[in-house]
């Protein structure tokens, strides 16, 4: 058979469901693995990974054929997956339309031969029809045989980190063309099966294979040192034979082809084979080390109740549309096998047209006794491909893998509550690593999604950000001596006055008191009582002033008529506090209205307060971070419907003061009960004191970002509970500043799950997020001129 047509010859007979009822007889279940990310696992990870496949298969049945396909291809990303409306969305998906990457599936098939025979002839059709009875209900062997693969399924299934899922009927009768189409797109071709060559469409192919104990070396684990990412401090795992997965950037499948066979049997032909290599040891080294390795086999059988031996088959075939490249292709492979001491087999002629054929899912039962190496099973699964790209969200937010540099996006909100139950984050980065630029990712991205902000800034880093939508946005900027332009006591007329507004007010007044956490119940009822009136009494202009005011004229009477007691409301103690603050107080300019926004506050949807020139004045500060508060739950904390987000940049300059990280804790609490989240951004989590109340902010906290810290990672594993392979990740971070490609990496942990991720930007991008130096500079002269942010970053970008 030099060419086939797949029409005249179609393997599948029947498909119901997942099971596949092949032309030869056999019955096919067939899954599609959803396996953990690259570079997210550690040495246990493997371990685990490695015991799970084994107790899932070990009770398998005598005969049953499972075969592991992993198929990786080349593609171009699709920017049409990205979001693109506004102007950096656009340029993001434009900037990574076309990337290549190595597209990685990986399928598990289950396969019971007809009669179930695994004593397959050197060379078998694999195309010939036994039509004969196939078609009859299923009889108890199958039956038996689906119970028993869906016991192994559940099992991996329970294990977290794997999933099988059935494919349907459709998805396999894709795979078979796909497969016997020689991954061609776009046409139909036949196969042509030359001695000298395999080729179908445009596209050329070849196979190396492992058929045979002689091709092992020494040892074989379930996991390896990751040279790329190991130094001297510390060692980054990956799979024993990840080095022929993602890591070669060419088309090509990797078959793992395990046949579950009678132990007893095959420990006679073992004991058979050691008396005949011992008889020849004397006739060559050859012999005397395929000796060794199967007495270390009997031992291994001999000593573990729980062995099951096993045939296997390892082989790769990969493809290419110039024929040329495929002694290129071949060569890199041979130097993955080559570290991990294994010497492939290179087929030529008939044998290789029988390979390529034969590992296709319903003709794996085909390879002969010549074809594969017997072992233990625990041997066999430590040639498993545990791991795949990284794992896209369906919504998010976007970041780069660290294997090709495309967009993933990475659900860090988690609305279904799968991994994180608090969705506060925290950004941990000395000076000069991208702190503000990876937040301002992070904002821009979740504002765009339909998020509500407020950002606390001490730095101006986010303004350019914020122009960008100009009639979304508000600046609050403090100024020596000027107010911000809050009046928490601002209320539309027609808004009715609300038991949560006069709560809010409530907690206010008492805290600009000094009251406290000290205040019983009895004092905020008295308070309450006492606003409640003054809203009754007084119907517009509201403001601090007005409410002193009033209190004042009422400072004789006012007890008696609310039916108060003195100890709970001191009038003269409140006149005096608050002296402060109106008229010619020495703060009264913070509750100047004459400028009042809180109006306009309400409809914005980024709100950014700039309190660079506050942060060394206790006093001013500590009320600034009263007004945000009430201007929050006026925007935020107003619809539980909306998404909202609080984030507190350069937040050590704020934790200075007494009061503050009691007043962020408050944050943390109340934020439950909304549709939030809190953002902290931090120079070292040391900047956090080691108190309770940090310990409930961290704990509150379940997303983490660290960028790269050359002093080390120790005092976020100690408060943060990171796990070795957490630290090995952090470690491994590597930024690449020059070039082509400029990004920088990030340790991102989300509840439980962690791993590097990569940030890269188009020049817009990149411009719009810039808060210091003379570029920047240079955008804002630009947009002081043209009055739009996205005209000022496109003149930046093409002069």
């Amino acid at each position: 058979m030099n060419k086939l047509n797949l029409s005249s010859y179609h393997p599948i007979l029947d498909v119901q469901g997942h099971i596949l009822f092949a032309s030869n007889g056999h019955v096919v279940l067939c899954y599609k693995s959803n396996l953990p990310e690259i570079y997210s696992l550690s040495e246990k990870d493997f371990e685990d990974l490695h015991g799970t496949w084994f107790q899932a298969f070990k009770s398998l049945p005598v005969s049953t054929v499972i075969h592991k396909q992993d198929i990786y291809e080349k593609a171009e990303y699709d920017g049409s997956l990205l979001p693109e409306e506004s102007f950096l969305e656009k340029a993001t998906a434009d900037y990574f339309n076309g990337r290549e990457y190595l597209k990685h599936a990986s399928y598990l098939f289950f396969v019971l031969p007809l009669g179930g025979s695994l004593n397959a002839a050197k060379f078998t059709n694999p195309f010939r029809k036994i039509e004969k009875g196939i078609h009859k209900p299923l009889d108890h062997t199958v039956k038996a045989f689906i119970n028993a693969v869906n016991d192994a399924v559940s099992y991996i299934n329970n294990s977290r980190k794997l999933t099988l899922m059935p494919l349907d009927e459709n998805e396999i009768f894709s795979l078979t063309n796909t497969y016997f189409n020689g991954f061609n797109t776009g046409f139909d071709t036949d196969i042509q099966l030359k001695k000298s060559d395999i080729s179908v469409g445009e596209h050329h192919f070849d196979v190396l294979a492992v058929n045979s104990e002689r091709c092992f070396g020494d040892v074989v684990q379930s996991s390896k040192t990751n040279e790329k990412f190991t130094s001297d401090d510390y060692t980054f795992h990956q799979g024993f034979i990840d080095g022929l997965g993602l890591s070669i950037h060419e088309n090509h499948m990797v078959n793992q082809i395990i046949y579950l066979d009678d132990k007893h049997k095959w420990q006679k032909h073992l004991d058979k084979k050691i008396e005949e290599l011992k008889k020849s040891s004397n006739f060559g080294t050859q012999n005397k080390v395929i000796l060794k390795k199967i007495e270390a086999i009997t031992a291994i059988i001999n000593e573990d109740d729980s062995s099951r031996i096993i045939r296997g088959h390892l082989n790769i075939i990969f493809w290419t549309e110039q024929a040329q490249d495929l002694n290129r292709i071949a060569s890199k492979i041979k130097a993955e096998f080559k570290e991990l001491d294994i010497l492939p087999y290179y087929p030529k002629g008939e044998e290789r047209k029988h390979y390529f054929l034969n590992s296709y899912c319903c003709f794996s039962s085909n390879f002969s006794n010549e074809d594969v190496y017997v072992t233990d099973l625990k041997h066999a699964l430590c040639l498993y491909i545990n791991n795949s790209n990284y794992k896209t969200d369906a919504t998010g937010i976007i970041f780069n893998d660290r294997q090709h540099n495309i967009p993933v996006l990475k659900d860090v909100w988690d609305e279904g509550k799968k991994r994180i139950k608090a969705r506060n984050f925290a950004i941990f980065a000395p000076t000069g690593e991208g702190k503000s630029f990876l937040a301002n990712n992070i904002l821009r991205q979740y504002f765009e999604s339909g998020v509500r902000l407020v950002v606390i800034d001490l730095g101006g880093s986010y303004s350019k950000f914020a122009k960008l939508y100009p009639d979304d946005h508000i600046i609050l900027r403090y100024e020596q001596g000027k107010n911000l332009g809050i009046n928490p006591f601002y209320r539309a007329t027609d808004k009715a006055l609300t038991p949560e507004h006069l709560e809010d007010l409530g907690v206010f007044i008492l805290e600009l008191l000094a009251l406290g956490k000290d205040t019983t119940k009895a004092e905020e009822v008295a308070i309450k009582k006492v606003l409640k009136y003054y809203y009754q009494t007084v119907h517009s202009n509201h403001s601090l002033a007005s409410l002193y005011q009033f209190v004042d004229d009422k400072k004789d009477s006012l007890i008696e008529e609310l039916k108060i007691q003195e100890a709970y409301f001191n009038v003269y103690n409140f006149l005096h506090i608050l002296s402060e603050y109106v008229a010619d107080g020495l703060y009264s300019f913070l509750f100047d209205v004459t400028e009042a926004q809180t109006y306009k506050i309400e409809d914005k949807r980024l709100i950014v307060f700039e309190l660079d020139e506050v942060k060394d004045n206790k006093e001013i500060l500590s009320v600034m971070l009263k007004l945000i508060k009430s201007s929050i739950q006026s925007t935020i904390w107003r619809n539980k419907a909306e998404k909202g987000i609080i984030l507190f940049d350069e937040f050590a300059k704020q934790l200075k003061f007494e009061n503050v990280l009691e007043s962020v804790e408050f944050y943390y609490q109340a934020i439950r009960k909304q549709n939030g989240a809190i953002g902290v951004i931090l120079q070292s989590i040391n900047q956090l004191p080691n108190n309770s109340t940090s310990a409930s902010i961290l704990e509150n906290t379940q997303v983490i970002y660290s960028l790269n810290n050359e002093k080390g990672y120790d005092e976020l594993k100690n408060r943060l509970n990171l796990s070795s392979h957490d630290m090995n990740q952090l470690r491994s971070i590597r930024n690449n500043l020059s070039g082509a490609r400029k990004y920088t990496e990030m340790f991102i942990k989300i509840g439980k799950e962690s791993n590097i991720f990569r940030l890269e930007v188009p020049k817009e991008v990149y411009a719009a997020y810039l808060t210091d130096g003379k570029e920047s500079e240079a955008i804002m002269t630009l947009y002081e001129q043209t009055n739009s942010m996205e005209e000022a970053i496109k003149i930046f970008i093409n002069s």
